[in-house]
């Protein structure tokens, strides 16, 4: 039996110290802007576990604002907390677990947890190459949390907590997988409180919600199946649509399903779209999707319901390939969909993948064909075997190479397999050609952007872009924290006069159009995102508070 007072003191495993109640942070760790980030949903799941299992629990979000040593080092002597939890995917989880090493080095006492389909499917070999952490909860985390609280404040055996993984005696022990949650909706709300919501609204990326758990299909790059099952657990339309009523109390106007496959159930999509039509909300909405899972009869529920936009994986133009990842689907079946969309006034997006195997170059064209042919947006994504997949665990079935374990490199962006009839070299090219015809053609209209001789859709796309960068270094690198501090002489003039202060500051940080950044500023500003806060002579820009869920927003 491995109790938790008997682990040895690097890991600061104790009983709690007092009758407070125990203090957690939650890392949110970084993420590029191309990946359009949104609020981190499966961190605020994890805190609201922490929540209702009695912890006071804290959000340190690097994906918002910036991340430095010096700064958690600030958050953790100001906040002082006895665990800090992170969750990540593959392509953050260095990040994330080189800001765990940082808390460990910081404060040696304190607890430390990661959990998140990365450290699921390599807790052990996470364990051994990562000492910084204490205990790796796998799969999902929710009633784990509620039992870790637990021992961990009190005492006990660690190992008698399903679906975790920890050291003993200088050896991982990995506990028995813990059962699916059957009845999502006994979990409470995601914690969204604790992010910094004018932030995120300023960003203004889509807001990811989940109606389902579980994934019934059986692709074999797939995580899906694993992490939550093949069996899809629905939740309460009532909660999903009560859900959304908080987000769009919070002032955010979109959201994303994020489910593995909204349209699973017709039945649930129907019923989740009759509650938002009958409590006459007004927000636009996007779904992924399947193109053997829909009908023009749900797309034409959905489109009344506020769906403008549906993603489907096809993934291949080949049927071979399509059979070989075991993905379900025919071409024929993809069209149709596609046509069903159109014909709905709806945005489809397709996705397809490419270095799959037994990837060839002719494999490679016939995508290319067929993508184009579709006459919709669509987008390539390298593959990438993550550590759980079919094809990851059973590498000599199929034709690929894994040519890294840079869990860094597993983002999607470029090739780090190959097969035995093509490079990863010539994955790249190809690619790289498509990207390249769609640069010149966005740098086409950069250049009447700046001319002044862009249409009006050029226009508001070229803007819109420059917008979001901007937006997201203001938030990634700290510049209003770093750059709002206004004069403290009385007959200074907080108006016109402080924003163009502190835009001056910023240009002259990151560069760029002087109007432009003033105008994003200026918006931030009259959106209530950015206030002026008063403290004794001082004045100075700061982000402004979260307005009351279910309020109409700031």
């Amino acid at each position: 039996m491995v109790e938790v007072s008997s682990v040895p003191p690097q890991g600061g495993l104790i009983g709690n110290r007092s009758g407070d109640a125990m203090k957690v942070a939650i890392i949110a760790p970084p993420y590029p802007l191309e990946e359009a980030p949104s609020p981190p949903l499966g961190v605020t799941y994890v805190a609201a576990a922490f929540e209702a299992a009695g912890a006071e629990v804290r959000i340190f979000d690097y994906i918002v604002s910036q991340y430095t040593r010096e700064k958690l080092k600030r958050q953790l002597e100001d906040f002082a907390p006895r665990l800090v939890g992170a969750t990540s995917v593959t392509m953050n989880f260095r990040a994330a677990a080189s800001i765990i090493r940082d808390v460990k080095e910081l404060e040696p006492s304190i607890i430390t947890i990661m959990g998140g389909p990365h450290v699921s499917f390599d807790a052990a070999d996470t364990l051994k190459r990562y000492p910084e952490l204490d205990i790796i909860v796998m799969g999902e985390g929710e009633r784990t949390i509620g039992e870790l609280m637990e021992i961990i404040q009190g005492g006990g055996d660690l190992s008698s907590v399903k679906g975790i993984a920890f050291r003993s005696g200088g050896e991982a022990v990995v506990t028995e997988p813990r059962e699916l949650i059957e009845n999502l909706d006994s979990l409470p709300m995601p914690a969204r409180h604790l992010l910094s919501i004018p932030r995120y609204r300023a960003l203004g990326f889509p807001v990811s919600i989940i109606t389902s758990r579980g994934c019934p299909n059986a692709c074999i790059f797939c995580l899906g199946r694993r992490m939550v099952g093949k069996k899809v657990r629905n939740r309460n339309p009532l909660s999903v649509v009560d859900e959304i009523e908080m987000i769009l109390g919070y002032g955010f106007s979109r959201i994303n399903i994020a489910d593995d496959l909204f349209t699973a159930s017709p039945l649930k999509v129907r019923e989740v779209c009759e509650e938002i039509i009958r409590r006459r909300l007004r927000f636009s909405w996007s779904a992924f999707s399947r193109v053997n899972t829909i009908s023009r009869e749900m797309l034409a529920m959905m489109g009344e319901a506020g769906c403008d936009a549906v993603s489907f994986g096809i993934e291949s133009g080949n049927r071979d390939m399509l059979n070989r990842v075991r993905k379900g689907i025919t071409l024929e079946r993809a069209r149709e969909a596609v046509q069903m969309c159109k014909d709905e006034k709806m945005l489809a997006h397709a996705s397809f993948m490419v270095g799959l195997p037994g990837e060839t170059a002719q494999t490679l064209e016939e995508t290319k064909s067929f993508a184009e042919s579709l006459c919709i947006p669509y987008g390539y994504h390298f593959f990438a075997p993550f550590p759980g997949t079919t094809v990851r665990e059973n590498l000599d079935a199929f034709d690929i190479e894994i040519l890294t374990d840079d869990w860094n490199r597993y983002d999607a962006n470029s090739a780090i397999v190959q097969t035995s009839g093509l490079k990863a070299h010539e994955m790249n090219r190809f690619v790289a050609d498509m990207e390249n015809a769609l640069m010149r053609l966005w740098q086409e209209s950069v250049r009447r952007y700046h001319e002044g001789a862009g249409t009006a859709e050029e226009n508001f796309a070229v803007e819109g872009r420059m917008r979001t960068e901007i937006m997201y270094r203001i938030l990634s690198e700290d510049l209003v924290e770093r750059y709002g501090t206004l004069n403290s002489d009385p007959s200074f003039q907080e108006g016109t006069e402080s924003i163009r202060r502190l835009s001056k500051r910023i240009t002259a940080a990151i560069g760029g159009d002087p109007d432009l950044v003033s105008r994003v500023l200026e918006n931030l500003a009259d959106q209530g995102h950015i206030s002026i806060r008063r403290g004794g002579k001082e004045r100075s820009w700061c982000w402004s508070a979260n307005p009351r869920a279910g309020s109409p927003g700031i």
